[in-house]
């Protein structure tokens, strides 16, 4: 399936995830100093840790990710860390946000403790099954874990589940597998799967409770 994402993509991407925001300012600026690599995402992420995001060449992105691993262990603040020197298009394109509609029957939901650990086993998951990577959610509103979204055919998606488990040891937080998943359900989740930003959605043969009279209408 053709990706949404018409832009140019690097080559290689690499997160680090800091114990706290002065360490990842610090390192996000040693990293841009060191080698003419993108940034392309940082910021802070529940619970007051902070992520750094940067893209480009392997080799520039590689020298900066030395640098910030450098930053981060000399202070012992360094909480976890990914490079992929062959990232694959669909994480490529997730991590910057960009959305793929839900296709196939099934859905594979996984969720780790921290972000760097997520990107390595959703990369290993696409590169070894046929899934779709839909979302890619990291930090933000989650508590400070990290989230992915994967659709196809139901072996499919259970195969991408046993690897992403099998990568992510004992950061993974939880996996589910829906072998159906339901049309309603698939119209939302395409759209978000932020509680907030869901819009109320009423399917045909939905039940609505009978009018009773309040004491406050009389």
């Amino acid at each position: 399936m053709p990706l949404k994402n018409k832009h140019g993509r690097h080559g290689a991407i690499a997160l680090l995830e800091f114990s706290n925001v002065a360490a990842g300012v610090l390192a996000s600026d040693h990293m841009v100093k060191r080698s003419p690599i993108a940034l392309l995402r940082c910021g802070s992420i529940h619970p007051g840790r902070y992520l750094v995001l940067v893209g480009g060449s392997v080799a520039s992105t590689e020298e900066a990710y030395a640098a910030g691993v450098r930053v981060g262990e000399a202070g012992n603040t360094l909480y976890s860390s990914i490079f992929l020197g062959d990232v694959h298009p669909y994480l490529h394109d997730a991590v910057l946000g960009i959305r793929q509609e839900l296709v196939g029957d099934a859905l594979a939901v996984v969720e780790t403790h921290c972000s760097p650990v997520l990107l390595a086993a959703v990369d290993a998951a696409v590169k070894s099954t046929p899934v779709m990577l839909s979302e890619v959610r990291l930090g933000d509103d989650l508590g400070g874990h990290a989230l992915a979204l994967m659709c196809g055919y139901l072996h499919d998606a259970e195969a991408a589940l046993e690897i992403c488990a099998d990568r992510a040891g004992e950061h993974l937080l939880a996996r589910t597998l829906l072998p159906r998943l339901d049309p309603d359900l698939r119209g939302l989740l395409d759209k978000t799967t932020h509680f907030e930003h869901s819009a109320a959605h009423e399917p045909i043969g939905a039940e609505f409770p009978e009018e009773v009279a309040c004491s406050w209408d009389e």
